[in-house]
């Protein structure tokens, strides 16, 4: 019969809320943030896939087309660099893009913080 009391219930429903939001930070910047990171890495690593950008640097001394002499192995050098450059900019986009975003997770909560004791505290 106490089961089904609504202060009861009301006291379970209470504490439950309570712990959802103690355990929140703890959660955001623990697991959360470790969820946040390996997505941001697996996203990387895509991306290096998708750019191939391991490949032209692994193969950059490996002439294009088989031409071995000279001016064929020059072109071929000359292109994968600037291949390289262009393909290690773009990943240096993501990087840099990857990093905002984990700052902007762990600064995200201490942000609504202030601004919800600003809007408290300033008359």
């Amino acid at each position: 019969m106490l089961k089904s009391h609504f202060l009861i219930s009301s006291f379970q429903v209470l504490i439950q809320f309570l712990w959802t939001i103690i355990f929140f930070p703890i959660w955001w910047y623990s697991l959360g943030f470790l969820r946040f990171t390996s997505r941001i890495v697996s996203f990387w690593r895509s991306e290096q896939r998708a750019l191939g950008l391991w490949v032209w640097v692994k193969n950059i001394f490996v002439p294009m087309y088989g031409q071995r002499d000279f001016a064929g192995r020059l072109i071929s050098f000359l292109v994968r660099c600037v291949q390289i450059i262009f393909r290690g900019l773009a990943m240096i986009f993501w990087i840099v893009i990857g990093l905002v975003l984990m700052l902007i997770w762990l600064a995200l909560p201490l942000a609504i913080v202030i601004a919800t004791a600003y809007q408290f505290l300033v008359i």
